[in-house]
């Protein structure tokens, strides 16, 4: 971008700048213009490579590899989309959602799985069974609890809260018959007849 004199609006000379005086080519002025360095240094155009099979892919240019993550919403950028914020990198569209705004577009960039947190729960329990009593009970009401939440970034189906509540129920009703079983004298010693 050039820098125009004070006086008569010609471009300055891009060399005279760097030193804070340059000398108008026009009028003769002398002019002490206040830039920022980062405006000297030339920067080219970037240049996103073309993504290779295998490879992730920007979520607006599919044939561009992809160089980050967005921190906002978790979408590919390739470095033609990719929009600096200090630390992260940030897609154009949560820029413009976040704009004018005091918070960050999506403050959540990933959630809970809470689906297969229900399923592993009563399923992982079976490895030290006694602690299917607490594990049960704790992933049907999960099931419950979180069914109606969003369960990903990505499209997934409720099947995991089903199944784990078919799982906890079995073990609930097998806890429950163990319980009764005991409690009626059916561990007890056998009857002698005779």
């Amino acid at each position: 971008m050039p820098v125009p004199c004070a006086r008569c609006n010609m471009p300055l000379p891009q060399r005279a700048l760097s030193s804070g005086e340059a000398q108008c080519t026009l009028c003769s002025a002398t002019n002490r213009p206040r830039i920022y360095p980062a405006s000297l240094v030339a920067q080219s155009a970037a240049r996103p490579d073309a993504a290779q099979q295998g490879e992730a892919a920007c979520y607006d240019h599919p044939g561009k590899r992809a160089v980050s993550a967005c921190s906002q919403c978790g979408r590919f950028v390739c470095q033609l989309c990719a929009v600096q914020f200090g630390p992260e990198v940030w897609f154009p569209s949560c820029v413009a959602a976040g704009a004018g705004k005091a918070r960050v577009a999506n403050e959540a960039t990933g959630r809970s799985l809470y689906d297969s947190t229900a399923l592993i729960l009563p399923l992982a329990s079976l490895v030290l069974w006694p602690f299917t009593i607490i594990a049960a009970p704790l992933s049907f009401v999960l099931s419950i609890v979180k069914w109606r939440q969003p369960l990903s970034l990505v499209r997934r189906n409720r099947w995991r809260f089903v199944a784990a509540m078919l799982v906890s129920t079995a073990e609930i009703v097998g806890w429950c018959w163990l319980i009764f079983y005991i409690a009626s004298g059916g561990a007890s010693a056998p009857k002698r007849v005779g």
